[in-house]
C-alpha cells in the first residue's frame, strides 16, 4: 500500500514554567482532578525547570527517524504531532493536509495495549482528522512492538550496564505505568508488560537471580483498584535481604517526567530512606535499533521492501490493526493518565 507521510505521535511535555498549567489542563481535560493535585504535580516540574525532557527527545527521535529512512531510500516526510502540548496533533494533521498528503502512517511512542497507550492515541488521530475537515489524510497506526528486537535489544543492553553497576546478585524491578484494573482489564496491557520483561531478562546477559514486574506512577482516587504492585512498596520489601536493586523502567520509550521524578527522584528516595542503592537502567531513547524498528514497521506496512519481515521475539507478531473490542476506555473516567 502506497503512503505519503509518516506522523510520529506522543504525549507532549512542557518547555518552561509557563507551559506547565496549561499543559497539565490538556492531560487532564474531562476529568474531575481537585485543584490541589494539579498543583502537586505542577511543583514536580519545579524541580527541572518547569521543561519535560519530552519533546527535546522526539526532536530527536525524529530528526533520527527522518534521516535513517533517507539513508535507506524510504522517501517519507516525517511529521511530529502530540497528544497534549505543541506541536498539538490537530495542527500537525492540518500542516500535513496543506501539504498534499493524502495518506499517511503513525507510529506512536507506546509500545504497549491499553487505553492510554492505544486506543486513546487512535481517538486522537480520528478527532484530529475531524477536525481539520474533508481534506485530512488518512492516518493508519504501526502495530505495537512491544516484543520487536528494536525494542527488546536496547532494553536489555541498558539492564546489563545497570546490573553491572548494581551487582549481578541485586534484583530487578521492571517498572511500567500503573492504571486502573478495570482499564487494565481491556486489553493485553499487563500480558504484553510481562512478555516484555521476560525477553529483556533473558538477552541481559547472566541469568537474573530474582526480578518482578512493578509499577509506578498511581495518581486517581484511592477508592479505584489500580495495578500494584507500587514500585517503593517492592523496594520495601526487598530491603532486609538486599543492599542494592535495579528498576528498569520497561514500560516507557524515553526518561521523560515520570522517569525523571517518579524513578530517579521518588523512587530512589524511598531506597535511601531504607540503606539501599538503586540503579535505575536506561530506556530506548534514540537509539539506533529502536529508530531502525520504526523503518522496518513501515517496511512491513507499505511492503516496498520485500526482504522486510515481522519481527517479533514472542513468536507471535501483534496484527496491524488492533482486535475490536480491544483498549477500550472502562465505564468511568476516573483514574485516567
Amino acid at each position: 500500500m502506497s503512503y505519503d507521510a509518516l506522523l510520529v505521535v506522543s504525549f507532549g511535555g512542557p518547555e518552561g514554567p509557563e507551559d506547565v498549567r496549561p499543559f497539565l489542563r490538556n492531560v487532564l481535560r474531562g476529568r474531575d482532578v481537585p485543584d490541589a493535585r494539579v498543583e502537586e504535580v505542577a511543583r514536580q516540574y519545579d524541580h527541572f525547570g518547569g521543561v519535560s525532557p519530552l519533546n527535546a527527545h522526539n526532536r530527536e527521535l525524529v530528526a533520527a527517524i527522518d534521516a535513517d529512512l533517507s539513508d535507506h531510500g524510504v522517501r517519507l516526510p516525517v511529521y511530529w504531532g502530540n497528544r497534549n502540548w505543541h506541536p498539538m496533533l490537530t495542527d500537525t494533521v492540518a500542516q500535513m493536509a496543506a501539504d498534499g498528503v493524502g495518506r499517511a502512517l503513525a507510529f506512536v511512542t507506546s509500545a504497549y495495549a491499553g487505553y492510554s497507550s492505544c486506543r486513546q492515541y487512535l481517538d486522537d488521530i480520528e478527532a484530529a482528522r475531524s477536525a481539520v475537515g474533508g481534506g485530512a489524510p488518512r492516518i493508519d497506526k504501526l502495530r505495537l512492538y512491544f516484543d520487536h528486537p528494536g525494542f527488546v535489544e536496547p532494553l536489555a543492553e541498558c539492564l546489563r550496564s545497570a546490573r553491572e553497576e548494581a551487582g549481578r546478585g541485586a534484583p530487578v524491578l521492571f517498572t511500567a505505568h500503573s492504571v486502573p484494573a478495570s482499564m487494565a482489564a481491556t486489553s493485553a496491557y499487563q500480558d504484553q508488560l510481562l512478555t516484555t520483561a521476560s525477553l529483556v531478562a533473558a538477552r541481559s546477559g547472566t541469568p537474573l537471580p530474582d526480578w518482578r514486574l512493578v509499577y509506578q506512577s498511581r495518581s486517581g482516587a484511592p477508592s479505584v483498584a489500580w495495578l500494584e504492585p507500587d514500585v517503593r512498596t517492592a523496594i520495601g520489601a526487598l530491603a532486609a535481604n538486599h543492599e542494592a536493586v535495579v528498576v528498569a523502567p520497561i514500560g516507557f520509550t524515553s526518561d521523560h517526567m515520570e522517569v525523571l521524578y517518579d524513578l530517579d527522584i521518588q523512587a530512589a528516595q524511598a531506597a535511601a530512606d531504607l540503606g539501599m542503592r538503586m540503579v535505575r537502567a536506561g530506556t530506548p531513547g534514540a537509539d539506533r535499533r529502536f529508530v531502525a524498528m520504526v523503518r522496518q514497521l513501515v517496511g512491513e506496512r507499505t511492503g516496498q521492501t520485500a526482504s522486510v519481515r515481522r519481527q517479533a521475539l514472542s513468536g507471535s507478531v501483534w496484527p496491524d490493526r488492533c482486535p475490536p473490542g480491544c483498549c477500550q476506555a472502562p465505564d468511568s473516567a476516573a483514574g485516567r493518565r
